[in-house]
């Protein structure tokens, strides 16, 4: 049975699909708006609860606020499957908020209000030490407070929990803290944010690999859109091809493949097997409409 710890952002997302994404000072008129249930905490929670097979347990800590929004998450999460134990509603915040815009061809940009995502402090991970204890694996991104972040990566390593850094949104990282990170799982801006390498190809992905490792990092996996994820391990390096699809909406697609590494890596895939696992996941995720409602099950993964 594995056991694997998400720690990270719950989000309400208004999505705006359009003909093309809006330039600065351009208005346009959406022809689509929804409201979906996102946050890359939570959107990964949700595919590790998804992927994972039964018997698997998924903890997840975040703060929502104390509204309705946050009141419907809780429950769809407990349908999924994941454990509520570490999840908080705080008076007085409203749950995070996201901007969505999409347009045709699948690409967005998103823009988000940290909410009650921003009141996760170090300190309140320290409610949670029975979650750590247990825990195999911790899957976190950077939509909490990096302090949270640095500690929580700290406690896990202290438990001898295998640590994965998604380092969403894309930002620099202060000294020292990728010495935590076991696995970093950057994508292209969030490798250059990193490393200074601007990632245009497979020897720009190798560059910037190297400089992770030099930090401290074991493993590197970058993302490369359409083209797929370049690995950097001591047991493989090299690309894991994307499988092609028809993208229509890209929002979940990180989230998916984060979620989905996690998971073969905790039922004891390869670094190159759970990598494909995860390209497969998120393929089909990037053929629907939506964030957790776009991630797929277990049983749809043919791989």
């Amino acid at each position: 049975m594995s056991h694997i710890l998400i720690i990270g952002s719950a989000n309400a997302d208004h999505v705006m699909k359009f003909e093309y994404l809006p330039a600065a000072g351009q208005t346009l008129m959406s022809h689509e708006y929804r409201l979906e249930q996102g946050g890359k905490g939570a959107n990964q929670a949700v595919a590790c609860a998804r992927l994972a097979k039964s018997g698997s347990f998924i903890d997840f800590i975040c703060h929502l606020g104390q509204d309705s929004v946050g009141n419907d998450m809780r429950k769809s999460w407990i349908k999924d499957g994941i454990n509520t134990e570490g999840i908080s509603q705080i008076a007085g915040l409203s749950t995070g908020t996201a901007m969505i815009f999409i347009g045709d061809n699948g690409q967005n940009t998103i823009g988000v209000a940290a909410g009650a995502n921003a009141s996760l402090s170090p300190h309140d991970l320290d409610n949670h030490t029975e979650l750590f204890a247990r825990a195999q694996y911790l899957l976190i991104q950077l939509e909490t407070p990096t302090a949270t972040v640095v500690k929580a990566l700290q406690m896990a390593k202290k438990q001898g929990v295998i640590t994965i850094l998604n380092p969403a949104p894309a930002t620099a990282l202060g000294n020292g803290c990728l010495k935590w990170v076991d696995i970093i799982t950057p994508n292209e801006t969030e490798a250059e944010a990193l490393s200074g390498i601007e990632i245009n190809g497979i020897e720009d992905a190798q560059m910037a690999a190297q400089l992770l490792h030099q930090q401290g990092v074991g493993i590197v996996v970058i993302t490369l859109g359409s083209r797929g994820a370049y690995v950097s391990s001591t047991d493989f390096t090299g690309l894991v091809p994307a499988i092609n699809v028809q993208a229509i909406d890209t929002v979940a697609a990180g989230d998916t493949f984060n979620g989905a590494l996690v998971v073969g890596l905790s039922e004891g895939m390869s670094i190159a097997a759970a990598v494909g696992f995860a390209n497969a996941a998120s393929a089909i995720t990037v053929t629907r409409q939506g964030a957790q409602r776009a991630i797929p099950y277990r049983h749809e993964i043919l791989y």
